[in-house]
């Protein structure tokens, strides 16, 4: 408060100074009678075009001078901003305009600054007015050295020290230069809240995201003291009480101290908590449109129990979407308590008044600047010039949202003016990074170390199509992969996908030998929306398989050439199913995904079919604790009395399948030794997510402890179940800027002679 009434004196006084001086001049051109203006000069100009002087003058060649129009220009010239000094002086019938132009600012630096970003401090004398190429004026020099201390207040430096030092240049410019002693970071050494009695006052605190911190506060910055987290707390301390039957529940005073060193920050918050109300009654009043059955089916709030701020809003919530799914776009549910304080029971009247319906004029897009409005239109189920369906509108966000383009989503429904059953519907987006980096690594005493690499963008140039690259390299196997998808190749909203792959593999050290392997495939997929959450998938395939031969080849690659003459081509098709209602795709809390797939290879060398279906859930627990299960099941055969085609198993351990394991090294053995898949898998993990300690609800970064088991199977094997292979551990998942980052350090439980053991794993962009 002291800073800002020391900043608005000193801008008044050089207001009144500049007012003064103003008035002053004015009053030395006062000395001529009239007369009329023969020619006007202007003395001093450096910048300045004298047509911006011209405009501002009340006077021109020919008119009649007289001192109100002499006060007059004086003052216009003033306000401009330009000039520190003006004058007027009468030469017979000629006047002479003499000015003094105001220092440009030729360079503004900062000296010392470590908290913030030297751009972000310029943006910010940006906005005030101070900026290179601009006239300089001390007011605003010592107004831009309290935005600068205001700056650095929202973080927490108290006892940041601002020296502004202003230095003359060449052709009447000035260089500023602000040093900044920032000093030491002011953090909550206590809070406290005053007057709960039904709490421990511990619990309470449990409820703020700002607190005297813990080992983690150097991330979570929770011992940093900010207003405006400290108003979003006392709101959450507020619902947390009006949840728990406390409905007089308020919150009387909060007084915050900070110690004269400017380095400790003290909170007291009082509160009053009142009595505990249980609800005796819940009645509906109003018009429910002869829908009072279904209306009531929506109710969250319970008589007899606890009166519960949430459960009241649902219900409210719930009513006001029912009346919008039936065109009452402005309707409004209001809960009238009826308190009586001798038993502390309260009654809950519904008041409803869906006023009138309406439809949708138009639909405005804000905040699209990269994607394109049709990107946005064709989710959207509620079309323009319809009636206004609340059910669809939301189906519309969702869609939206589940695009991954946008950070944030909001539909605000905006009345139309001059009409009483209009309505515009505008949606706000706000735009993120739709580019994903994938990175993996992973050590082994066969391939050292060895590393995966992909990059995946979706909504290439706004269009909405999307576009990948993975590449994995090793000592002794590589494979690269690129894709584009187009998900609205048809107006219906078919996608079609184009894949291009190449692998390579070489055997490992042990083994010997100086053959290898080489699969290259072009394919097309085509997917066929049947609901909002289900999707069909259709594609096929160009597929050729090389063995390049060397020594100490493998039986399986004997059989191959022994068949095909060390080379196969096919022409698989793939047919699936997927189910997506998972509420989050980088970090789910709740929902299911579920996917079929079948591949069929009926034209080529080989003849075989495949079969494979996942299954994985999250439930939530609480707000901060998920279960989390998927399964993975794949069958494969071969047909016309051949088997399937070793190239074509499945593989099991790693990051995505058994942890704890080495990639892909599960699973039966070659005649030879070395581990080359099955044609049956079975993957079953099983994790439970929870908050990285000192984190508060901070879903971006948790850690999951996790239980796995699984293995590969020949074609002729039995799934034998005391054959699997399990691990547990425990990981930590972290939503970087990079993308989804899993670590995970695992413990094997069951394993067998010749499994390799890989206990530390990580890598960005993978889930399970």
């Amino acid at each position: 408060m002291n800073m800002q009434l020391s900043q608005f004196r000193r801008t008044t006084l050089a207001q009144t100074a500049a007012f003064i001086a103003g008035t002053l001049m004015a009053f030395n051109a006062l000395a001529a009678d009239p007369f009329n203006v023969r020619d006007i000069r202007v003395e001093g100009l450096q910048r300045v075009e004298p047509g911006t002087v011209f405009a501002s003058i009340p006077f021109r060649v020919g008119d009649d001078y007289t001192d109100e129009k002499g006060a007059a220009a004086i003052r216009s010239l003033f306000a401009l901003g330009l000039f520190k000094d003006v004058r007027i002086e009468v030469n017979g019938d000629v006047l002479v305009l003499i000015v003094e132009e105001r220092p440009n600012i030729a360079q503004v630096e900062f000296i010392g600054t470590k908290e913030f970003d030297k751009d972000v401090l310029r943006k910010a004398l940006r906005d005030i007015g101070l900026a290179e190429g601009r006239p300089f004026d001390k007011a605003l020099a010592d107004r831009a050295e309290q935005e600068l201390k205001r700056q650095y207040v929202n973080r927490s430096l108290y006892g940041a020290e601002i020296i502004t030092t202003i230095t003359p240049s060449d052709r009447n410019r000035v260089n500023l230069s602000f040093t900044v002693v920032e000093g030491d970071l002011a953090k909550i050494k206590e809070m406290r809240v005053v007057g709960a009695k039904a709490f421990d006052e511990s619990k309470l605190l449990d409820q703020f995201d700002q607190g005297t911190g813990n080992w983690l506060s150097w991330y979570t910055k929770s011992d940093r003291y900010s207003r405006t987290k400290l108003n979003a707390d006392l709101e959450t301390l507020r619902a947390w009480y009006l949840a728990r039957g406390y409905l007089e529940f308020r919150i009387d005073s909060t007084q915050v101290a900070i110690s004269p060193n400017k380095q400790d920050i003290s909170i007291t918050i009082n509160v009053t908590e009142g009595d505990r109300f249980v609800v005796s009654e819940v009645a509906m009043e109003g018009y429910y449109l002869g829908k009072d059955d279904e209306f009531k089916s929506l109710v969250e709030i319970k008589a007899g129990q606890a009166y519960n701020a949430d459960d009241v809003a649902k219900t409210t919530k719930a009513f006001n979407e029912y009346f919008g799914n039936f065109g009452f776009a402005f309707a409004r549910t209001d809960v009238r308590p009826e308190i009586d304080r001798a038993t502390n029971r309260v009654k809950l009247v519904l008041v409803a008044d869906p006023a009138r319906r309406a439809y949708v004029r138009r639909i405005n897009i804000v905040g699209n600047n990269r994607t394109r409005d049709q990107i946005v239109r064709r989710e959207f189920r509620q079309t323009e010039s319809s009636w206004y369906d609340g059910e669809k509108i939301r189906l519309s966000r969702d869609r939206v949202n589940r695009l991954g383009y946008f950070k944030d989503v909001e539909i605000d429904t905006q009345e139309v003016p001059s009409s009483q059953d209009q309505v515009d519907l505008n949606v706000n987006v706000v735009e993120k990074p739709t580019g994903m980096l994938t990175l993996g690594a992973g050590f082994s005493s066969a391939e050292k170390v060895t590393f995966s690499f992909g990059i995946q963008q979706d909504n290439v140039f706004g269009s909405g199509h999307n576009l990948g690259l993975q590449v994995s390299t090793s000592k002794y196997n590589q494979y690269y992969v690129i894709n584009t998808t187009d998900p609205y190749f048809t107006e219906d909203g078919v996608s079609r996908t184009f894949e291009f792959y190449h692998r390579a593999s070489k055997p490992y050290v042990e083994q010997g030998g100086n053959y290898s392997m080489v699969t290259s495939g072009l394919g097309v997929r085509f997917g066929l929306p049947f609901s909002e959450l289900d999707r069909v998938f259709i594609g096929t395939s160009a597929e050729r398989t090389e063995l390049v031969k060397g020594t100490n080849m493998l039986g399986v690659h004997e059989d191959l050439c022994a068949h095909f003459g060390c080379v196969a081509q096919n022409v698989p098709i793939t047919a699936g199913w997927a189910r997506d209602s998972r509420d989050s795709y980088l970090n789910p809390n709740s929902g299911k995904f579920i996917r079929l797939n079948s591949e069929l290879g009926a034209i080529g060398d080989a003849r075989y079919t495949k079969l494979g279906g996942q299954y994985q859930q999250y439930l939530p627990i609480t707000k901060q604790y998920t279960f989390a299960f998927n399964a993975d099941l794949g069958l494969g055969k071969g047909l016309n009395g051949q088997t399937l085609p070793f190239y074509k198993n499945y593989y099991s351990g790693g990051l995505g399948s058994v942890r704890g394991f080495e990639q892909g090294t599960l699973g039966p053995r070659d005649v030879t030794g070395p581990k080359i898949g099955g044609a049956k898998k079975i993957t079953i993990n099983t994790e439970f997510l929870m908050p990285f300690p000192g984190a508060g609800n901070d879903r971006t970064l948790r850690l999951y402890g996790f239980y796995d088991m699984g293995n590969v199977y020949g074609e002729l094997e039995r799934f034998d179940l005391s054959q699997l292979r399990s691990a547990y551990g425990v990981g930590l998942s972290w939503v970087s800027p990079m993308g989804p980052l899993r670590f995970a350090w695992a413990r094997p439980v069951r394993t067998f002679p010749g499994d390799r053991i890989q206990q530390l794993q990580f890598q960005i962009g993978t889930s399970f």
